[in-house]
């Protein structure tokens, strides 16, 4: 098999966070397209530049890509299907990485090209928001945000050893849930000493193939109609609504089948909806919107920043919160699906802002077994 080499590219703007490859777009474009002189339309590329290239990718891989029928739509050979999907998967399960070697290449430029530019070190849960931020950041106060995805028991980690300045979590309003959520987070927030800043509303809810096709409409569904469920790790917060959607709902993990698959993104979730190996997983809509599945919300819950009391009038911290209190990035993130800015920029009480920091300590749960 042929060796997989990365590169990059200097460019206005980047539009996407996959990291291209020549074959891959041919095939997507291809399968979205449903000819051969659709997808050289889309790609900009000659009907001859692409015919040849996958033909001569055909006698590369020893495998047939395309089912080449006369008068008959272009479509993927069952080989080429299986390559692209397999493909996509790896991507969205490296979604967080990718982002993480994308931060740190514009960070190193960054600093190299302008001396004034600041940078500011941000571990959160993977959020589509966050990464509209990074570029909005940087045209608008050439400040570069070095965000690394994660779980959001892991970013709040991160903030408290030094290793970052920012830290990104989300947490459910809705009542009847917060057990599971306050003895991952609390433990790690002090009031006194952490500080939340607002950031987003967003829509949680389950990810489907489209038209949703078994009529899933909660995680009591999941479990009854043994649907093909995908988890997130432990330690992102979805994987903590999950346990507080199943304590609140009475199910075991157990019941849920497939509870111990796990993915690390929204992305990847998704990814492995629209491939068709899984049937649903709980995620963002936005996320759901961009593979081209349906979304049934579940509920409504905020994203937060977190950053020591202490930093919150340092440079890079000041600067971003006033981007986040402008009407134009308030705009741009309004627009992404089952997003809506909410006290954006604003410094918030610990005790004041997450509903459940008072909740009794030992409220009975579901056991985690299985988990």
């Amino acid at each position: 098999m042929d060796k997989v080499q990365l590169r990059y590219d200097f460019a206005a703007r980047r539009q996407d966070a996959w990291v291209r490859n020549a074959l891959m777009d041919l095939l997507h474009a291809v399968q979205e397209q449903g000819s051969i002189s659709g997808a050289a339309r889309v790609l900009d590329l000659s009907y001859r530049h692409v015919w040849g290239e996958l033909r001569r990718w055909e006698a590369q891989l020893a495998h047939p890509l395309i089912v080449w029928e006369k008068g008959q739509r272009a479509r993927l050979a069952p080989f080429g299907q299986k390559l692209l999907w397999a493909e996509r998967q790896a991507q969205a399960r490296l979604a967080p990485q990718i982002e993480a070697l994308h931060a740190e290449l514009e960070r190193v430029f960054a600093v190299a090209f302008d001396d004034a530019a600041q940078v500011l070190t941000l571990f959160a849960s993977h959020d589509d928001g966050l990464s509209l931020l990074r570029g909005f950041a940087v045209e608008h106060a050439r400040l570069h945000l070095d965000v690394r995805f994660g779980g959001s028991v892991d970013a709040i980690t991160a903030l408290n050893a030094g290793r970052c300045t920012l830290a990104g979590f989300h947490s459910s309003q809705q009542p009847g849930l917060g057990s599971v959520t306050q003895r991952s987070y609390q433990p790690l927030l002090q009031t006194g000493l952490h500080k939340l800043i607002g950031f987003a509303e967003r829509s949680q809810g389950l990810m489907v193939a489209a038209g949703n096709p078994l009529h899933l409409s909660s995680l009591v569904d999941v479990a009854r109609q043994r649907a093909r469920f995908v988890n997130r790790a432990l330690g992102s917060g979805t994987r903590l609504l999950c346990e507080e959607l199943l304590a609140r709902d009475q199910l075991a993990p157990s019941e849920l089948c497939g509870f111990g698959r796990e993915e690390p993104s929204h992305a990847a979730v998704a990814q492995a909806i629209a491939s068709g190996s899984a049937d649903a997983g709980l995620g963002i809509e936005a996320t759901a919107r961009a593979r081209g599945l349906d979304f049934v919300p579940l509920l409504q819950e905020r994203y937060y920043l977190v950053c020591l009391k202490d930093a919150l009038e340092e440079p890079p911290i000041a600067s971003l919160r006033r981007l986040l209190q402008t009407a134009e990035w308030q705009r741009q993130l309004g627009a992404l699906p089952g997003y809506a800015p909410w006290r954006s920029g604003e410094v918030l009480s610990l005790r004041a802002q997450l509903p459940w920091w008072d909740l009794p300590p030992k409220r009975r749960v579901v056991d985690r077994a299985g988990s």
